[in-house]
């Protein structure tokens, strides 16, 4: 959502001391001021109030009603910086509480937040900002074009007039064990509540509360497949170099290699059996340099500002001049130079522990990926037994220090950037949208189809 965001101005509300803001949100940037809700009349001397992450990645409920003095300040212990996972956080409101402790509770992934940095709790019977009949922002700060939340959203729920807790909203997944979203939550909204799905590409800032308070989409606004029920891999932020850093956009999904280093993306999630298959597109470069494949040690890949393949690392990659790198083996001449613009698709099937590149859809040097045993055309990997970290990851990277290239990454989402793929291919069993035709057997790496491999 960087430099977009969402506008709706309120009406007379149902309480100005009670209120709920339930949501679910994947952050895609770190270590910056990002403002996920809030409320004020876009002047300083008015003040606001704001719902956001501090620089240093906490979470913080406060108030300020002449931009000098706040009327409260909470917030947490708990870094939020896990960039892989879809975070539920739950602010409920009410000053009535004769208890100071009581009148701003916050829960994550609904457990209360009871270990705070600050806790600086509003007054009794304080009528706050957040519920006032003025300009309300989702996704960037309100009294000035700043503090973007940079990251995915989904499940916004404002409540007017009542404090739930978490329980209303999410439950335990008797199976997996995981927090999960209540879909249709048993809540009254009260006068300015709403429950923005992003459900509707076409118009997402459509209420589904049944108060029509729609919201004003401003900007660019991407919707995603990736939502807090199914998580798609991305680019690993947090797994870089500790110099000449990649720079990551698009949900983390493109990443910009800088001069000087050849290390890209590395994804979040791992694989260690079944059939996984994931697309790139090259979209600049200042060379043949370009790399994609996958790598079975990422933490050694970015130690060595290398790339999996180019030596000893337990990777294999394929370069836009057409060479192979296996594990350090050098061929030339492998399969077909690429170029900016063309889509390089890479299925690992760790069953039988081949993976295949293709190029815009025909996969290079004859191979076939349900070839299964005899493995025809694949490149064998080394068993996953022997992975150092335990398991292969997809990875982007450049062969040379002195190139940059761009790659843009389609785990599923059906996206190269902020582009939508042409044909909207899927796999066997229907998660994931990809450019060219998925072969059979193979999946998107995301959690739904880890968990359907793992508890099947």
């Amino acid at each position: 959502m960087a430099s977009t965001y969402l506008q709706r101005t309120f009406s007379t509300p149902t309480s100005r001391k009670i209120f709920t803001v339930s949501l679910w949100f994947k952050r895609a940037s770190l270590g910056s001021t990002q403002n996920l809700f809030g409320s004020g009349t876009g002047t300083n001397t008015d003040g606001f109030g704001l719902i956001d992450f501090l620089s240093d990645d906490r979470f913080r409920v406060t108030e300020t009603p002449d931009y000098a003095t706040s009327s409260y300040d909470v917030y947490t212990s708990r870094k939020f910086r896990d960039t892989s996972a879809w975070y539920h956080v739950v602010v409920a409101m009410d000053t009535t509480q004769a208890t100071a402790s009581n009148r701003i509770k916050i829960y994550t992934n609904g457990q209360l937040e009871t270990s705070l940095d600050t806790a600086s709790y509003p007054s009794l019977n304080l009528d706050t900002k957040i519920t006032l009949n003025n300009s309300h922002i989702i996704g960037r700060r309100v009294n000035s074009a700043t503090d973007y939340f940079n990251g995915n959203m989904a499940h916004f729920h404002f409540i007017d007039g009542t404090a739930y807790d978490a329980s209303a909203f999410g439950e335990t997944d008797a199976t997996t064990g995981i927090w999960k979203p209540k879909t249709a939550p048993s809540v009254t909204y009260g006068t300015n509540g709403f429950f923005l799905k992003f459900e509707n590409s076409g118009s997402m800032g459509t209420d589904s509360s049944g108060n029509a308070n729609n919201f004003t989409v401003n900007g660019t606004m991407t919707q995603t497949i990736d939502t807090p029920s199914n998580v798609f891999t991305t680019g690993n932020t947090l797994n870089v170099p500790t110099s000449n850093l990649p720079t990551f956009s698009d949900g983390n999904n493109t990443v910009a290699i800088a001069s000087a280093s050849r290390v890209g993306l590395i994804s979040t999630l791992g694989i260690t059996q079944g059939k996984w298959y994931a697309e790139f597109k090259l979209t600049a470069t200042s060379s043949e340099n370009a790399s994609i494949g996958i790598t079975g040690e990422p933490s050694e890949l970015c130690i060595d500002n290398n790339f999996g393949g180019q030596s000893a690392s337990n990777g294999v990659s394929y370069t836009a001049g057409g060479t192979l790198y296996d594990d350090g083996v050098t061929t030339s001449s492998w399969g077909d130079s690429f170029a900016v613009n063309d889509i390089i698709g890479v299925a690992v099937d760790l069953d039988n522990n081949y993976i295949y590149f293709s190029k815009n859809g025909v996969f290079q040097n004859s191979g076939i990926p349900t070839s299964g045993a005899s493995g025809t055309g694949g490149v064998s990997l080394t068993s996953v037994a022997s992975v150092v970290e335990g398991a292969y990851f997809f990875n982007t990277g450049c062969l040379s220090v002195t190139n940059t290239n761009t790659i843009s990454a389609n785990f599923g989402n059906g996206y190269f950037g902020t582009t939508p793929v042409a044909s909207a291919q899927n796999p066997d069993d229907g998660i994931g949208i990809f450019e060219y035709t998925v072969p059979t057997g193979y999946k998107a790496l995301c959690t739904k189809s880890i968990n359907a491999q793992e508890y099947s």
